[in-house]
């Protein structure tokens, strides 16, 4: 075996040496077209006469301005690519690869060794593939084969063959650390020591170590809806991230970093995932998540509620006499009946029931509400229903057009260029100058000129409600969707009787609109009949979307985002065991998104092996949740989880401290003090701050920081720490059964520690025989 590392620690010497003869001459190609792209820019103008005085020199013109610019463009490209490319090497520089296999293609007597890393590396003739991307075809081997027989799709037709080896490597500045035969997918060394190290602030590539179930999620090419179960700590979002990777390397040709778009969880997630795409010379995404999209639509005409304002009443307002109301609202608005009820809404105001605004100007009505609906109406009823809207609002176009000359003659007018500033006047003389140079006889230069500062003033006080007429604005959308929840519409459309206290779900609702707010649960039905009315604003040039904490997202979300993107192929990645938003009580998985596409444009993928805990910590939290068995533990192993169970909060205090005190001294670099809400998590902060250096995490924290930080459970999903420290885990905080999932969230967050502290009797979740079995119970 030492001769055998012995060789391919030569072999490795010969490839860092090539990729540092290749760093050498790019450094040269990027510093040459750099000074290229600085001087193309410094003397643009020099050689370009511009000229057009004749048709035939404004056209030359043109053409020069055009070959400059074109010039310009092919050196900047030129630079961007050798500089991508130079990063890219001085990645390799450290750890080329990462893994090799022996393959034997069908028909061939010879057996290819191939090494696998980041990136591809050719020889200096560019004919010899030295290493082969992660993502190339016959890289798949790599994952989702042991040795024997293989086969692996290329773009021209399957390849079949025999992997005789496989070989991991861990590489460390140049130099190999060990190297291991596995007949597994990835073997258990590496991973275990890929799994043993101490978090950061950013997650990491994982092309190293992806496993057979991820690169199946990665490479996935079928349907246009991609749906991924997953345990937690499974890899799913990881997957996601070198999926996006593996997309743009594949579709290079065809596909930017642009073109697709990622729904996280909050702002500080797409800080925590930023460095995976560059890690793998890939450009980020586009990520945003779905309440700044909510915002950028609504917060002009609302007041709108965030999900986690609507999350934390749901865990601190048990005490609000509208408390059950709020809860059953939520619900039934995220249902599917509801959206059915929204779909039946908005077919029956094609017969009766849109509600409009008039149209003023200057005060004075210039057409009522009423007479609107009745053009509406009145208008040929075979029309499609957005036709009928488009031709009312040529109608009204038409009237301002016709409103327009009218006001030309009126006092106020004579009044307002009485008035006009120096460069108002300027630009109608400059207008008048150039029009005497084509023709000097041929008006009145005082009447031309007081017309055309007529026409503007009253273009220009026109111009806003124009605007709000092509824009729609003269459909009352708030008052439509206030309409759905009147008494007579609800007996109409709502087949009463079927969702508890729908009575008082109506009043609230409009009680909310009359105040000005939007609550989280109305946010997107709203949306989606206003888009059903007036028409979908979507965007084409979106071809993949990828939607994180899925479960977090209702029917209505889904829909929207389908009909927003109608060009692009969905990936959704969820766990409905960290479904923790009061509409997704009702749901147990993804089933209902399969109606999005259709069965046969669908495909579901489950995770079922956990990764990001110690095989302790993961027996513990698979039994706080139902089925939990289905989830299979990583062989890597830790302490047992502990409850200490406390008298005090002041104990509870000095417990937690020491505790911290106790994981610093392991070296444990991201320490989280996890408790049920924001509240809590303030109440926390207050107390323990004053014993050490700490961070409050909230709702508009932007960046993911190391160090101890005292979060709410909602705000740490799909973040991982080294050791988490579940704040107070009483009967009195976690006593209701709906926020078991929430509780189950918050313990699989950990790592390598986790330490659970109750101040009094605990919570149920913790009483159950499997589970009690696995804690240490101290006092």
């Amino acid at each position: 075996m030492n001769n055998e590392i012995r060789q391919e620690q030569e072999r490795l010497n010969e490839v860092i040496d090539t990729i540092s003869k290749q760093i050498s001459k790019i450094e040269g190609e990027t510093s040459k077209r750099k000074k290229e792209v600085v001087n193309i820019r410094k003397h643009f103008w020099d050689d370009l006469k511009v000229n057009i005085d004749t048709f035939d020199d404004y056209l030359e013109t043109i053409i020069g301005l055009r070959q400059q610019a074109q010039d310009l463009s092919q050196s900047e490209g030129a630079h961007r690519y050798a500089f991508k490319r130079l990063s890219t090497l001085r990645r390799m520089q450290e750890v080329p690869y990462f893994g090799r296999i022996d393959i034997t293609e069908e028909g061939s007597p010879l057996t290819e060794q191939i090494y696998i890393g980041t990136s591809t590396l050719t020889d200096a003739t560019g004919e010899n593939f030295i290493i082969y991307d992660w993502r190339a075809p016959v890289s798949s081997v790599y994952y989702d084969y042991p040795p024997g027989p293989v086969e692996y799709s290329t773009p021209g037709g399957v390849i079949r063959g025999m992997l005789e080896n496989k070989w991991q490597y861990t590489i460390k500045g140049g130099v190999i650390e060990s190297m291991f035969d596995t007949s597994l997918t990835i073997g258990d060394e590496i991973l275990q020591q890929v799994l043993g190290k101490g978090t950061d602030k950013h997650m990491h590539s994982i092309v190293s170590t992806i496993q057979r179930e991820q690169n199946r999620i990665i490479r996935n090419d079928r349907g246009r809806l991609l749906i991924v179960q997953g345990a937690a700590g499974s890899g799913k979002t990881s997957a996601a991230l070198q999926r996006i990777a593996y997309l743009l390397y594949k579709n290079r040709e065809r596909l930017k970093a642009d073109q697709i778009i990622l729904f996280s969880p909050n702002s500080m997630f797409n800080n925590y995932v930023s460095n995976v795409l560059p890690e793998l010379g890939e450009e980020n995404m586009q990520q945003v998540t779905f309440q700044e999209y909510l915002d950028h639509r609504l917060t002009d005409s609302f007041q709108v509620e965030d999900p986690y304002e609507q999350l934390e009443y749901l865990l601190t307002g048990e005490d609000d006499p509208s408390y059950r109301i709020r809860t059953a609202s939520i619900q039934f608005k995220a249902s599917i009946r509801f959206f059915e009820i929204i779909k039946t809404y908005r077919q029956s105001l094609e017969q009766s029931g849109m509600i409009f605004r008039g149209v003023k100007f200057r005060g004075e009505t210039l057409v009522s509400a009423k007479q609107i609906s009745e053009r509406f109406y009145n208008t040929d009823n075979t029309l499609k229903f957005h036709n009928r809207i488009e031709k009312l609002r040529e109608w009204l176009c038409e009237l301002l057009d016709e409103r327009e000359k009218f006001e030309l003659k009126q006092p106020w007018v004579e009044e307002e260029i009485e008035y006009l500033s120096k460069e108002d006047y300027q630009k109608v003389y400059t207008y008048l100058e150039k029009k005497r140079g084509d023709n000097e006889d041929s008006f009145d230069e005082y009447e031309i000129e007081n017309k055309m500062l007529a026409r503007m003033i009253v273009r220009k006080k026109l111009k806003s409600l124009r605007k709000r007429i092509k824009e729609l604005h003269f459909i009352n959308i708030k008052g439509i969707y206030k309409q759905l929840f009147d008494e007579q519409t609800r007996v109409e459309l709502w087949n009463e009787g079927e969702t508890p206290a729908e009575r008082e779900i109506c009043l609230s609702t409009q009680k909310m609109l009359d105040e000005g707010k939007l609550n989280y649960e109305d946010a997107t039905p709203f949306l989606l009949l206003k888009e059903l009315i007036q028409g979908f604003q979507s965007n084409t040039s979106i071809k993949y979307v990828l939607v994180d904490e899925a479960q977090d997202y209702s029917p209505f979300q889904f829909e929207f985002l389908k009909r927003l993107f109608p060009s692009a192929r969905m990936t959704v990645l969820g766990d409905f065991n960290q479904a923790i938003f009061a509409h997704a009580s009702e749901r147990v998985d993804f089933q209902t998104l399969t109606s999005l596409y259709g069965l046969s444009e669908t495909e579901s993928i489950t995770l079922d092996q956990s990764y990001r805990s110690t095989k302790q910590i993961i027996e513990f939290t698979r039994e706080l949740i139902p089925e939990g068995h289905r989830i299979k533990a990583f062989n890597r192993e830790g302490e047992k989880p502990v409850l200490t169970q406390v008298s005090s909060r002041d104990e509870l205090h000095r417990k937690i401290m020491s505790k911290v005190k106790d994981f610093q001294s392991r070296e444990y670099n991201t320490i989280a003090i996890i408790c049920k809400s924001a509240a809590e998590s303030a109440a926390a902060y207050d107390a323990l701050s004053a014993h050490g250096e700490i961070k409050l995490v909230q709702k508009g924290t932007n960046e993911y920081e190391q160090g101890v930080v005292v979060i709410p459970a909602y705000l740490a999903k799909g973040i991982e720490f080294d050791a988490v420290i579940i704040y107070d885990a009483s009967m009195q905080t976690y006593g209701d059964e709906s926020l078991r999932r929430l509780f189950y969230t918050a313990c699989t967050r950990a790592m390598h520690d986790l330490q659970i502290y109750t101040i009094g009797e605990p919570s149920p979740f913790l009483k159950n025989g499997a589970t009690e079995s696995l804690l240490l119970t101290s006092k």
